[in-house]
């Protein structure tokens, strides 16, 4: 009997009905309906893989280290085999079955000690959202090399979600679009004060410096950004206006600011930490001052994040539907004035930022190598399949901190913001 037909039933009954894929294994055999998604077991290292560590990790690890393949476009492949795998509920392999699964496991030569797992995971330790794992976390994800993010963001250099009011757009037209967006909404006047917490490599501050004629105090945790933003500013000739700052937002203390702008992310802030965020974000504006938050969100039901964003993006992320965090926003004595959702921006996005990463594959392979490269195709395809099937969203929330007699000092109407 070969490899694939004594795979075939094993994997259709863990997964609750018929093998939803064509399966190819190290020996050439295959098994399962012709015309399906074809996954190629290159080796049994990765059934060894899936063993040590079941489910969403343990298939990543073997996609990221080259023993499993997708045939064909691993984008069309991903949504062939979830819309075939819907409805179905994978079982769990109960103890009556482990003899049985284990003797095959044995017959097909894939018992082994557990394979050792990408360089690119993860291992930050310490006390959950202390500062110091804080800063760790944001240097695993973007510390990884200017030049890579120069490569996949293109000249924007803005690593969230664009704005495409036009189908013709292009990705730094996106990008550009949502700078302009977040600078009327926050109605930018030359003179005032931003404060842009999470300010990435700049782009945003050196925007709003430049057409909007704001002071900018800018900060990051990561030090490939701040080393990033601050000669960005200063090539584009606002060094003067805009303070580059490498810091937690825990140690700002230089309000009251009159706008504040906070793009993506929150999502690093931490579940029980974000009532002291939003009280911070509070503190630090003054009265009728602006906050946009353009934040990640979830559904109700939908996980959000997940095994593999854990253990190979962004450990400690936490995401909540976006009523909740408008909630408490307002619990911090915010205002909450607009939300505007942008999940199909985002899948837009996303779905340029993996184009860039395919057309310059071997300018990436040379900076960071292969595994790291099908890491980060993993994670483009998957993030934006994610948000275009609605289990993530991301929104736009503009708060206001009211003055003693209520007053917020915003327009009548929003119509100035989309000119």
């Amino acid at each position: 009997m070969t490899a694939a037909t004594r795979l075939a039933p094993l994997i259709g009954e863990l997964l609750g009905g018929p093998l939803p894929f064509r399966l190819r294994a190290w020996d050439g055999s295959t098994a399962g309906p012709t015309g399906a998604p074809t996954v190629i077991l290159h080796n049994r290292r990765a059934l060894r893989r899936l063993l040590w560590q079941p489910g969403e990790l343990g298939l990543a690890d073997a996609y990221i280290s080259g023993d499993l393949d997708l045939e064909g476009d691993l984008a069309t492949g991903l949504v062939r085999i979830r819309r075939a795998l819907d409805g179905r509920t994978a079982a769990r392999p109960a103890l009556r079955d482990w003899p049985r699964l284990l003797s095959a496991a044995t017959r097909l030569g894939v018992l082994g000690p557990r394979p050792a797992p990408p360089a690119a995971r993860a291992a930050v330790r310490g006390e959950l959202h202390s500062r110091a794992r804080d800063r760790a976390v944001i240097s695993h994800h973007y510390d990884l090399s200017n030049e890579f993010y120069a490569l996949l963001l293109g000249p924007a250099m803005a690593y969230s979600c664009g704005y495409w009011t036009d189908p013709a757009d292009t990705l730094a037209e996106a990008q550009e679009a949502k700078f302009d967006l977040i600078c009327r909404k926050l109605g930018l006047e030359p003179g005032m004060r931003l404060l842009d917490v999470g300010c990435g490599w700049g782009a945003l501050a050196v925007h709003a410096a430049r057409h909007h004629g704001v002071r900018v105090t800018a900060v990051t945790l990561s030090r490939r950004q701040h080393d990033f933003a601050t000669g960005l500013a200063e090539r584009a000739g606002v060094a003067d206006r805009v303070d580059v700052r490498r810091q937690d937002y825990r140690e700002i203390g230089d309000g009251a600011f009159d706008a504040i702008s906070c793009v993506e992310m929150g999502e690093h802030v931490g579940d029980r930490e974000y009532p002291a965020f939003a009280a911070r974000l509070y503190a630090l504006l003054r009265p009728e001052g602006r906050l946009l938050v353009q934040q990640m969100s979830r559904g109700g039901t939908a996980p959000g994040g997940g095994a593999f964003i854990e253990a190979y993006i962004a450990p400690d992320m936490h995401m909540r539907p976006v009523g909740a965090t408008v909630g408490l926003l307002e619990d911090a004595g915010l205002e909450v004035r607009q939300v505007e959702a942008l999940r199909e921006h985002y899948a837009r996005t996303i779905e340029a930022w993996h184009g860039r990463l395919e057309e310059h594959r071997g300018e990436f392979v040379e900076l960071v190598g292969v595994a790291a490269f099908r890491l980060w195709r993993l994670y483009l395809v998957g993030s934006a399949q994610a948000f275009a099937q609605r289990r993530m969203g991301v929104d736009q929330i503009l708060a206001v901190r009211p003055s003693a007699d209520g007053a917020a000092a915003l327009p009548a109407t929003p119509a100035e913001w989309y000119r």
